[in-house]
C-alpha cells in the first residue's frame, strides 16, 4: 500500500503538525494493511460456507422438482423480474425444472447462472448458461449459451417483431428489453442488474417469492380481523355505556 503525500512545515505545517500527520500516514498503512488481510479472511470464509451450503442447495432443488412451476412462479412474484417477462416467455418458462448459481472458486472473480429445461416446444437446449467472468485480465466479461430455437418458436423474433409493430402505431422507438434479450445481451456484465438479482435475491430464498400471493392473503386476512375486532370492541363499550345510563 503507498504511502499518502506527506506534508512538511514547508507546506504551511509546524514541526509538531508535521510529526503527527507522518504519524496518522503511517497508522492509516497499517489499517489499510489489516483491510486487505480481513478481506483475504473473508473471502476464505465464504468460500468455506459456500461448499458447506452446496449439497443444501442441492437438497433444495431436488425438492422443489415436486412442484409444478415453483421456479416461473418465483419468477412472476418478483417485481423486477416479472417487469421483463413477455406472456409467451412465462409459458416457456413454464419448462423451467431447476435454477442453479454457481460462484467460481475466487468469488470476486466470477459465476455462472444455470437455467435447466425439461423437453420443450421451444428449444433444443436441456440448460441454459449465462456467464460472468469479472477478474480476468481482458476486464469484466459475460457469455451466453447459444439458444437453438424451433422452427418457428424464436421469442425474441416474435417480440420484436410486435415491437415494431407497436412502434409503428405509436410513431416513436421504446426500449424493448425481455427475459430472453436479457439473457443474450452482454454488453455490460459489470451492471446487470437481473443477474444479480436472480443471484442474490431469489436464488438464496426463492420460497419467500413462491409464497408472496399467501403472505399477502395473510396479511389481508389479519388486517380485516383487526378491523372486524376493533368494531366488536367498539360495540362493547356502547352497550356499557347503555347500560350504565340505564
Amino acid at each position: 500500500m503507498a504511502s499518502t503525500t506527506k506534508k512538511s512545515k514547508d507546506d504551511g505545517f509546524n514541526d509538531v503538525e508535521s510529526e503527527s500527520l507522518e504519524q496518522i500516514d503511517a497508522c492509516q498503512n497499517e489499517i489499510d494493511a489489516l483491510n486487505e488481510k480481513a478481506s483475504e479472511e473473508i473471502l476464505k470464509v465464504e468460500q468455506k460456507y459456500n461448499k458447506l451450503r452446496k449439497p443444501f442447495f442441492e437438497k433444495r432443488n431436488e425438492i422443489i422438482k415436486r412442484i409444478p412451476n415453483f421456479w416461473v412462479t418465483a419468477f412472476i412474484n418478483h417485481s423486477q423480474i416479472s417487469a421483463i417477462l413477455e406472456e409467451e416467455e412465462e409459458e416457456c418458462l413454464h419448462f423451467l425444472s431447476k435454477l442453479e448459481v454457481e460462484e467460481f472458486e475466487d468469488i470476486k472473480s466470477g459465476y455462472r447462472i444455470k437455467f435447466h429445461f425439461d423437453e420443450n416446444p421451444f428449444f433444443d437446449n436441456q440448460v441454459l448458461v449465462k456467464e460472468f467472468c469479472l477478474g480476468g485480465a481482458a476486464g469484466p466479461v459475460s457469455s451466453s449459451t447459444v439458444i437453438n430455437w424451433k422452427e418457428g418458436k424464436d421469442l425474441r423474433k416474435q417480440q420484436h417483431k410486435q415491437q415494431q409493430q407497436q412502434n409503428n402505431r405509436r410513431k416513436r422507438q421504446l426500449e424493448f428489453k425481455t427475459f430472453f434479450d436479457w439473457f443474450a445481451d452482454n454488453s455490460d456484465p459489470v451492471n446487470d442488474e437481473i443477474a444479480e438479482l436472480l443471484k442474490d435475491d431469489i436464488w438464496p430464498n426463492p420460497l419467500q417469492y413462491y409464497l408472496v400471493p399467501d403472505i399477502e392473503v395473510e396479511a389481508e386476512e389479519n388486517e380485516n380481523s383487526e378491523e372486524f375486532g376493533d368494531e366488536e370492541n367498539i360495540d362493547e363499550e356502547e352497550d356499557e355505556d347503555e347500560e350504565e345510563n340505564k
